[in-house]
């Protein structure tokens, strides 16, 4: 008997404790997200235009086309230098394009895309833009970096597109059960590459290594993800047509033409395609190595790829790889040479400028079994991202703006100009 009221206590305490539990046991939780800022659809549409000149605060890709240096401000658009006389660069606009990483130029036509579109843009009238075309949808939709490793408040697409992002604490109460815990602040990952400095004497603009955007006998290419390679016809301004696009690989990051050749750079080795007929590429051989960041470019029959370790990027070695291209069906490695942590590179004759660490290098490239041996001059007082070449004249991107150098005299290097990002 005993035993029985002990069981029944037991069970009317456990029945008050799941119905107090049940009905009281309110959890507040508190949480930091990103929320988004949008711009409607309508404004989106309208938003490229030509504006005054504006403080860079970003860094991104460089192009030079004609007496022009343009470059990208991240997600914002692209800032344009008239590089007349490059001791003096003179900053003329600054073209809004929202979410805008990448750009070519061709007869005065700017391609530049704007998160999951690609736009022709006629800058011939660097203050009267027009826009003369648009593919809608080509890209992948980049979400603009948030800057902090808090979650992302819930996207709603009827709203217009994310063009930011605004932090805020959210505090909410819930019934839930002890055992299930909830997660806060989980981290979400975004998407997010002459001697006097005039006209080249092409009317197509001459890009940076770490390009996505190329073109090649009036043949626009793009990499529209991480394996595709969108082809597109730009030579009837008027009829600009999208061809097709092919699958390279997985992890292409960046896009090189030499000649009749594009070269890849993608995290495990660089892919050659033949463009012969530049409106369709055929695959040739590729070049493997390391899982890395790669970068890629080429003279004559050598090419030259910086491998990146870290981060995302695969091991932990970086380096210099010299690839003889002699017979271009079957890539061989000449000399590998090691790096700090290198970024973008260019070629010039017997130069080699490479964006290494937080200095920019500079080699005697003659003897490509020596070039670690032929390390002409260092600059160590930039961190540089990628590099132009010009005959003389070197435009250099780095983290904290936009530098030139007048390299005609190999054994005297001089800065010409550098406009620098201010400091906050």
């Amino acid at each position: 008997m005993k035993t029985s009221n002990i069981l029944f206590k037991t069970l009317i305490i456990s029945i008050y404790a799941f119905l107090t539990y049940a009905c009281d046991d309110q959890i507040k939780h508190e949480y930091t997200i990103n929320e988004p800022i949008y711009m409607s659809k309508a404004d989106f549409k309208n938003a490229v235009k030509s504006e005054a000149p504006k403080p860079m605060q970003e860094t991104g890709k460089i192009y030079f086309y004609k007496d022009y240096i343009l470059v990208n401000e991240k997600y914002q658009g692209i800032h344009v230098f008239d590089n007349s006389d490059p001791s003096n660069p003179e900053q003329t606009a600054f073209i809004t394009i929202p979410g805008n990483i990448d750009m070519a130029v061709q007869d005065d036509i700017l391609y530049a895309d704007s998160y999951s579109d690609l736009l022709a843009i006629n800058i011939s009238d660097i203050n009267t833009l027009k826009e003369i075309k648009q593919f809608n949808n080509v890209f992948y939709y980049s979400l603009p970096p948030t800057g902090n490793n808090y979650r992302l408040g819930s996207i709603d697409p009827e709203k217009g597109v994310v063009v930011g992002w605004n932090v805020k604490r959210i505090s909410e109460d819930y019934e839930e059960p002890h055992y299930y815990p909830y997660l806060d602040d989980l981290v979400f990952s975004n998407s997010e590459n002459s001697a006097s400095g005039k006209a080249i004497s092409s009317s197509t603009g001459k890009a940076g290594s770490m390009a996505r955007f190329m073109i090649y006998a009036n043949t626009l290419y793009t990499l529209n993800s991480s394996n595709a390679l969108d082809i597109y016809d730009i030579s009837d301004l008027k009829h600009i047509t999208k061809q097709g696009n092919i699958s390279v690989n997985w992890d292409i990051e960046t896009i090189f033409a030499y000649k009749q050749n594009l070269f890849f750079g993608a995290q495990s080795g660089m892919y050659i395609y033949d463009i012969t007929n530049p409106l369709s590429p055929q695959f040739i051989s590729q070049y493997p190595h390391f899982r890395s960041c790669d970068p890629v470019v080429v003279d004559n029959n050598t090419a030259y790829i910086t491998l990146r370790a870290g981060n995302f990027c695969g091991q932990n070695t970086s380096q210099l790889d010299v690839v003889d291209l002699s017979d271009i069906t079957t890539p061989t490695l000449i000399k590998s040479y090691q790096m700090q942590n290198p970024y973008g590179l260019g070629v010039d004759g017997d130069l080699l400028f490479v964006c290494d660490g937080t200095g920019l290098k500079i080699y005697n490239k003659t003897d490509p079994l020596q070039i670690g041996s032929n390390l002409l001059s260092t600059f160590t007082d930039i961190n540089p991202y990628d590099v132009i070449p010009l005959e003389s004249i070197l435009v250099v991107v780095s983290s904290d703006g936009l530098y030139q150098y007048d390299y005609s005299d190999i054994n005297n290097i001089q800065l010409l100009s550098a406009i620098t990002i201010p400091e906050n």
